[in-house]
């Protein structure tokens, strides 16, 4: 068995090489990457079999659940997390993103990330055994915090130049008055330094690793061949629908010219789609004459994390606003735009006063969005877009037949839509389907992780199965709601209720809309018009119920 994987390593890697060559504009840079690639690509496989053949000799002929079982369990763990560092820090670039994301992702938000985790460009190492929990473990977590979000690479300046050379033919102090050689900040793919125009402008120039466009080709190839080994050896790990995604999404990353089209384009949706929010939302302004495919020059930002409470707070700023804020955008793009920034985390979005604008809210300023990092965005076409509103809209407002006719839309099944609605809210059945106005808010306390962390385990199959039908736009729709819950908890200490009003509101006008749009009779328009009174009755009645609890938490307990 592992003589076949590594033949197909040896094949993959050639396969890989060539194409990467083929494709590129410096076949000879090219050439000499693609020398260390049998060896990147034998060290990727050697460290997911001896994943692998760790627990199960670990575990081997021990009771489950017993403390023997636990001990050796953990330290399993704690072995095979290191083993996954190491080879992230070898391999670099992608890599490090999956050490990031299961450091970041997992630190922000303590709810399940049995959805996320496939996104993030490596193998979901938690499916490797039976009886393994379907969570992130414990080790994974505190060994990639330690390392990943603090070691970056970050390229020399001699490579930026380099950079620089080949894109735009000369080094930055050509085309900018003032260039900090030493960057702002470094991630996986880019890094960011500080510059001047030569009119005085101040700007944010973000510069690609190195050769960094080439080696994706064969983290690409590395990340199928480790899918296809571990569903091999595992079969029931089946995630080879990730390598797709990952085709796909890989190059319009690493394109900043795309990034910088996504940028506008979005900004244009809301002036176009949702102007009573639009003055809310920012976007850096692009240097279109600075920029190339890996260079992207943008206006400097001034600004808060969006998850910096504390600097928030200081700006005159009030965190519900910029959680209600967060909502409403993304409401906005998931539900009438239909195009979406799918990587919102925290580091790419942040917070300002709104500029030029005095006026107060209960003595707090408004506040402005800024969105970074454009480079993932997914477009839903009109029908998904539109069941994915009436989802939402059933969800809401606990419809259970209308939650069972959308997800089936939306290809969950007649057999597993209960759990479709179940990882969208992150709430039981039972939970989803009560009328209480707040059935869907979650506290994030350890009873409601425990909960979640024990329907991951029971119904990892089935939650497989899910992911396997559903299309790949909504899988991403499920990395980015469990991007904005972290963001929320963050900001509120959880999802709030006003959260769910404002996914209601929008998702519902959404539908009217729609609606609108197909029937022109006046008997329609009366009916739709009905409609509508009828969803303001319940926003009203919804909105006094919340003012009612916001009052009761001022009271002495």
């Amino acid at each position: 068995m592992w003589r076949l994987a590594a033949k197909g390593t040896l094949s993959l890697g050639i396969a890989a090489g060539a194409a990467a060559i083929a494709s590129s504009e410096d076949p000879a840079a090219t050439l000499k990457v693609c020398a260390h690639l049998p060896p990147r690509l034998l060290r990727d496989s050697a460290t997911a079999a001896t994943i692998a053949a760790d627990y199960t000799w670990s575990l081997w002929g021990l009771e489950q659940g017993s403390p023997a079982w636990l001990a050796a369990k953990h330290d399993a763990h704690l072995r095979s997390a290191n083993r996954l560092q190491e080879l992230c820090f070898r391999n670099g670039g992608i890599y490090i993103k999956l050490g990031q994301h299961i450091a970041q992702l997992v630190r922000n938000s303590p709810l399940v990330l049995f959805l996320v985790i496939p996104f993030e460009r490596g193998i979901a190492v938690e499916s490797l055994v039976d009886g393994f929990e379907y969570v992130v473990p414990e080790e994974y977590v505190q060994t990639m915090r330690e390392s990943m979000l603090k070691r970056c690479p970050v390229s020399s300046y001699e490579q930026v130049k380099g950079v620089f050379a080949k894109d735009l033919g000369e080094s930055p102090e050509t085309f900018f008055a003032e260039f900090d050689p030493v960057p702002l900040a470094s991630a996986s793919l880019a890094q960011v330094h500080a510059a001047k125009t030569h009119d005085g402008q101040k700007v944010a120039v973000k510069v690609q690793h190195d050769h960094l466009t080439a080696t994706s080709v064969v983290d690409i190839a590395t990340v199928d061949l480790l899918v296809n080994v571990l569903h091999y050896i595992f079969p029931t790990f089946d995630y080879r629908w990730l390598v797709d995604e990952v085709r796909e999404s890989a190059p319009k990353e690493l394109d900043f010219l795309n990034e910088a089209t996504n940028s506008e384009k979005c900004l244009a949706n809301f002036r176009r789609m949702s102007p009573h929010i639009a003055g809310s939302i920012y976007a850096p302004k692009v240097y279109w004459n600075l920029s190339t495919s890996r260079i992207l020059t943008m206006e400097f930002m001034d600004a808060k994390e969006v998850t910096d409470v504390q600097g928030i707070k200081e700006t005159g700023i009030h965190p519900a606003d910029v959680s209600n804020l967060v909502s409403k955008a993304f409401a906005e793009m998931i539900f009438k735009h239909g195009f979406v920034h799918c990587d919102p985390h925290a580091a790419n979005m942040m917070v300002r006063p709104m500029p030029q604008d005095s006026r107060k809210r209960f003595g707090w300023k408004r506040p402005q969005l800024v969105l970074l990092d454009h480079g993932l965005y997914k477009e839903l076409d009109n029908a998904t877009r539109i069941s994915y509103a009436s989802l939402w809209k059933a969800l809401v407002f606990a419809d259970a037949k209308a939650i069972k006719e959308n997800s089936i839309k939306l290809g969950a099944g007649d057999d597993l839509h209960a759990l479709f609605a179940g990882v969208l809210t992150m709430r039981p059945w039972q939970r989803v389907i009560d009328p209480s106005p707040d059935h869907l808010v979650l506290d994030g306390k350890n009873t409601d992780t425990s909960e979640l962390q024990m329907y991951a385990s029971l119904y990892f199959s089935e939650i497989s199965e899910l992911l396997r039908r559903l299309p790949r736009v909504i899988l991403l729709m499920l990395k980015t709601n469990d991007c904005l819950r972290a963001v929320n908890h963050a900001l509120v200490g959880g999802t709030s209720l006003e959260s769910f009003m404002i996914i209601g509101r929008v998702s519902s006008e959404a539908v009217l809309d729609a609606k609108r749009m197909s029937r022109r009779s006046i008997l329609d328009k009366l009916m739709i018009w009905l409609e509508e009174v009828l969803l303001e009755a319940r926003f009203l009645s919804l909105k006094l119920i919340l003012c009612f609890m916001q009052f009761r938490k001022l009271l002495p307990s």
